[in-house]
């Protein structure tokens, strides 16, 4: 069974970093796609980043939100994906799951969360004004 596993998320104060990482296990599943998503108290949970792709070419999504700030990345040797968050806003503050799947997704679906099929606990990003 196929199990995501983040890590990362904390307090931070405005303008600082922050890094994300997810594992996904076995380590013989072959991921096509990951991404993170996000839900703050009350909202919907919304698309932060995805990565696509096989090595060496991958395509990579933002929401207009965090496009500049966020830095999506894949490491295929430990099956990982990790989000680098820079001049973070308080806004920011939600929990982050991260997400991925094994099919071959269209990259303009990259920003549904419909399209994937596995799912983390979430970790809790909190930005602090």
């Amino acid at each position: 069974q196929v199990q995501l596993g983040e890590s990362g998320g904390g307090l931070v104060q405005a303008g600082g970093s922050l890094r994300l990482s997810c594992a996904a296990s076995p380590r013989t599943f072959s991921i096509y796609a990951m991404g993170w998503f996000r839900q703050a108290p009350g909202k919907e949970r919304d698309f932060v980043a995805a990565i696509s792709g096989s090595a060496p070419i991958y395509y990579a999504d933002y929401a207009d939100s965090v496009k500049g700030r966020f830095t999506i990345s894949r490491d295929n040797a430990k099956n990982t994906v990790y989000l680098q968050m820079n001049s973070l806003k308080p806004e920011d503050t939600a929990v982050y799951y991260c997400t991925a799947t094994d099919r071959g997704i269209n990259r303009l679906r990259l920003k549904f969360s419909n399209e994937y099929d596995y799912w983390g606990q979430g970790t809790q990003v909190t930005v602090s004004s």
